[in-house]
C-alpha cells in the first residue's frame, strides 16, 4: 500500500464511513473493498499496540436512501448511526439512469435531483457527523463557473451551499476551471487529475504503443485543455500540439456560439500516434472533428483521453468514426455513469479510478497531506521505466 509509514504514524481523525448515493453503488463498493485492504495492511503494520474502535472493518459503507412521496417529493435518510465518524457522501451528478415516479409519471435524474438528494443526505447527518467531506467527481455546474454577462453563478452558489450546511471538504476530478474554489476560500476544496490512469489504461489497451518523439506527440483540443496537455507531453518527453477553435460570435445555437472551424498550432503529426486530451465528453462534436483533422494532417493512430465520457448526443458518430479509421481508441474514467452499450464499444477502454480514489480517502481520514497521493510523477515514471523495459 502507497504511503504506509506516513499513515502508521498518524492519527485518524475519527472511524471512517462512506454514504453512496443513488447512481454511484458500483463506483463506492469499489472504493470500500480498497479501503478494507488498506485498514487491514496498515493494521497488521502497526506496532503501536493501538486498536482504535472502527478503523479496521469488513465494510465502511452506510445505509442510506432518499425515498420519494407520490408527488415527487423526497427525504434523505441515514438507516445506521454516523454520531462521531468521518463522513464521506459519495455523488455522481450525472448518472441520469436513476428514476422516480411522479404523478403517475416516470422521470430521470437531472444533476439538479442528484444535487438536492447529496444536501438531504448532509442535513439527515448534520450534527451528528464528527466530519462532512463531499465526493463529487463531476463538480455540480463546474462549467456555470464564470460570468460573462449577466447570468448566473450557479457552480460558486453550490459550494457555499454545501459549506453552510457543514460540509468541510469537497472532492472533485479535473474540474472544468479549479478557481472556482475561490467562492469558498475558508473550506478545503481538492481538484486531482487522473493522468497516470490514463496512461495506465493507454498502455493495457496498446502494447505497441511508443512512447518517444519520433512516434508519439499529445494534442490539446482547445485553449483550455493546454495545462493539461502541457503536463503529459512534459512527463512523457514528447511534443504537443493545440487546436483553438473558430467561433461565429454572431449567432447562438442551443445556447452558444457555434464552432466554425478547429485551427491546428504546432508541428507535424504526419506518421505518429496521437494522444487527444481533455476533461470531458459532452456531445462529442468538437473531440470528433479534431479527430478528423489530425487524420487529414495524416496522423497514425488518434487516442481520445478525456476524464467524464457523457456522450450525450449518443455514441452512433463515435461509431461511425471509429469504422472510418479517425479515433482508435476512447478512454475515460469510471467516476461517472456509463452506459452499458458504451462499455461494450470496441473502441472504449476504462482507466479504473477505485483504488485511487481509496487512497484519497484513506490519506484525508489520517489528517495528512494529500500531495504525495496527488502527485503521481513518480508513479508514471516508474510506469514508463517498467513499460520499457519489457518491451524488446
Amino acid at each position: 500500500m502507497a504511503n504506509l509509514d506516513l499513515l502508521e504514524k498518524s492519527i485518524p481523525v475519527a472511524p471512517i464511513k462512506i454514504a453512496a448515493l443513488k447512481g454511484c453503488e458500483e463506483l463506492a463498493r469499489t472504493v470500500d473493498g480498497y479501503l478494507v485492504q488498506y485498514r487491514r495492511e496498515l493494521a497488521a503494520h502497526r506496532n503501536t499496540g493501538i486498536a482504535w474502535s472502527g478503523y479496521s472493518e469488513d465494510t465502511f459503507l452506510i445505509d442510506c436512501d432518499c425515498p420519494r412521496f407520490g408527488s415527487g417529493e423526497a427525504k434523505g435518510k441515514i438507516n445506521e448511526s454516523v454520531r462521531g465518524v468521518d463522513l464521506f457522501i459519495l455523488c455522481d451528478i450525472t448518472n441520469y439512469s436513476i428514476t422516480y415516479r411522479m404523478n403517475g409519471y416516470e422521470n430521470h435524474m437531472s444533476p439538479d435531483d442528484h444535487f438536492q438528494d447529496l444536501k438531504r443526505i448532509i442535513s439527515a447527518s448534520t450534527g451528528k457527523a464528527h466530519r462532512i467531506n463531499v465526493i463529487m467527481p463531476f463538480l455540480y455546474e463546474g462549467r456555470q463557473h464564470k460570468r460573462s454577462k449577466r447570468e448566473s453563478l450557479d457552480c460558486a452558489l453550490a459550494l457555499q451551499e454545501l459549506v453552510n450546511m457543514g460540509v468541510s471538504n469537497i472532492l472533485t476530478f479535473d474540474a472544468h476551471d479549479p478557481r472556482v474554489q475561490n467562492a469558498i476560500p475558508l473550506y478545503g476544496f481538492d481538484n486531482f487529475m487522473p493522468t497516470y490512469q490514463f496512461l495506465k489504461a493507454l498502455l493495457r489497451s496498446v502494447p505497441d504503443l511508443k512512447i518517444d518523439n519520433e512516434h508519439l506527440m499529445i494534442i490539446s483540443p482547445d485553449e483550455g485543455a493546454m495545462a493539461r496537455a502541457v503536463y503529459f507531453s512534459n512527463i512523457l518527453g514528447v511534443d504537443m500540439g493545440m487546436f483553438y477553435k473558430r467561433r461565429d460570435y454572431s449567432t447562438i445555437v442551443n445556447g452558444k456560439n457555434p464552432i466554425v472551424a478547429h485551427e491546428f498550432l504546432g508541428d507535424s503529426v504526419a506518421g505518429k500516434d496521437v494522444v487527444v486530451i481533455d476533461d470531458m465528453i459532452s456531445s462529442g462534436e468538437s473531440m470528433l472533428d479534431v479527430a478528423k483533422q489530425l487524420k487529414a494532417r495524416e496522423a497514425n493512430r488518434v487516442f481520445v483521453c478525456t476524464t467524464f465520457g457523457l456522450f450525450t448526443d449518443g455514441l452512433a458518430k463515435f461509431d461511425e468514426y471509429y469504422e472510418k479509421g479517425y479515433i482508435h481508441k476512447v478512454i475515460t474514467t469510471d467516476l461517472n455513469y456509463r452506459t452499458p452499450e458504451l462499455l461494450e464499444r470496441p473502441y472504449y477502454e476504462p482507466a479504473a479510478m477505485g483504488k485511487y480514489l481509496a487512497s484519497i480517502l484513506d490519506t484525508l481520514n489520517h489528517d495528512v497531506s494529500v500531495e504525495k497521493v496527488r502527485s503521481t510523477t513518480a508513479k508514471i515514471n516508474k510506469l514508463l521505466a517498467k513499460n520499457r523495459t519489457e518491451k524488446p
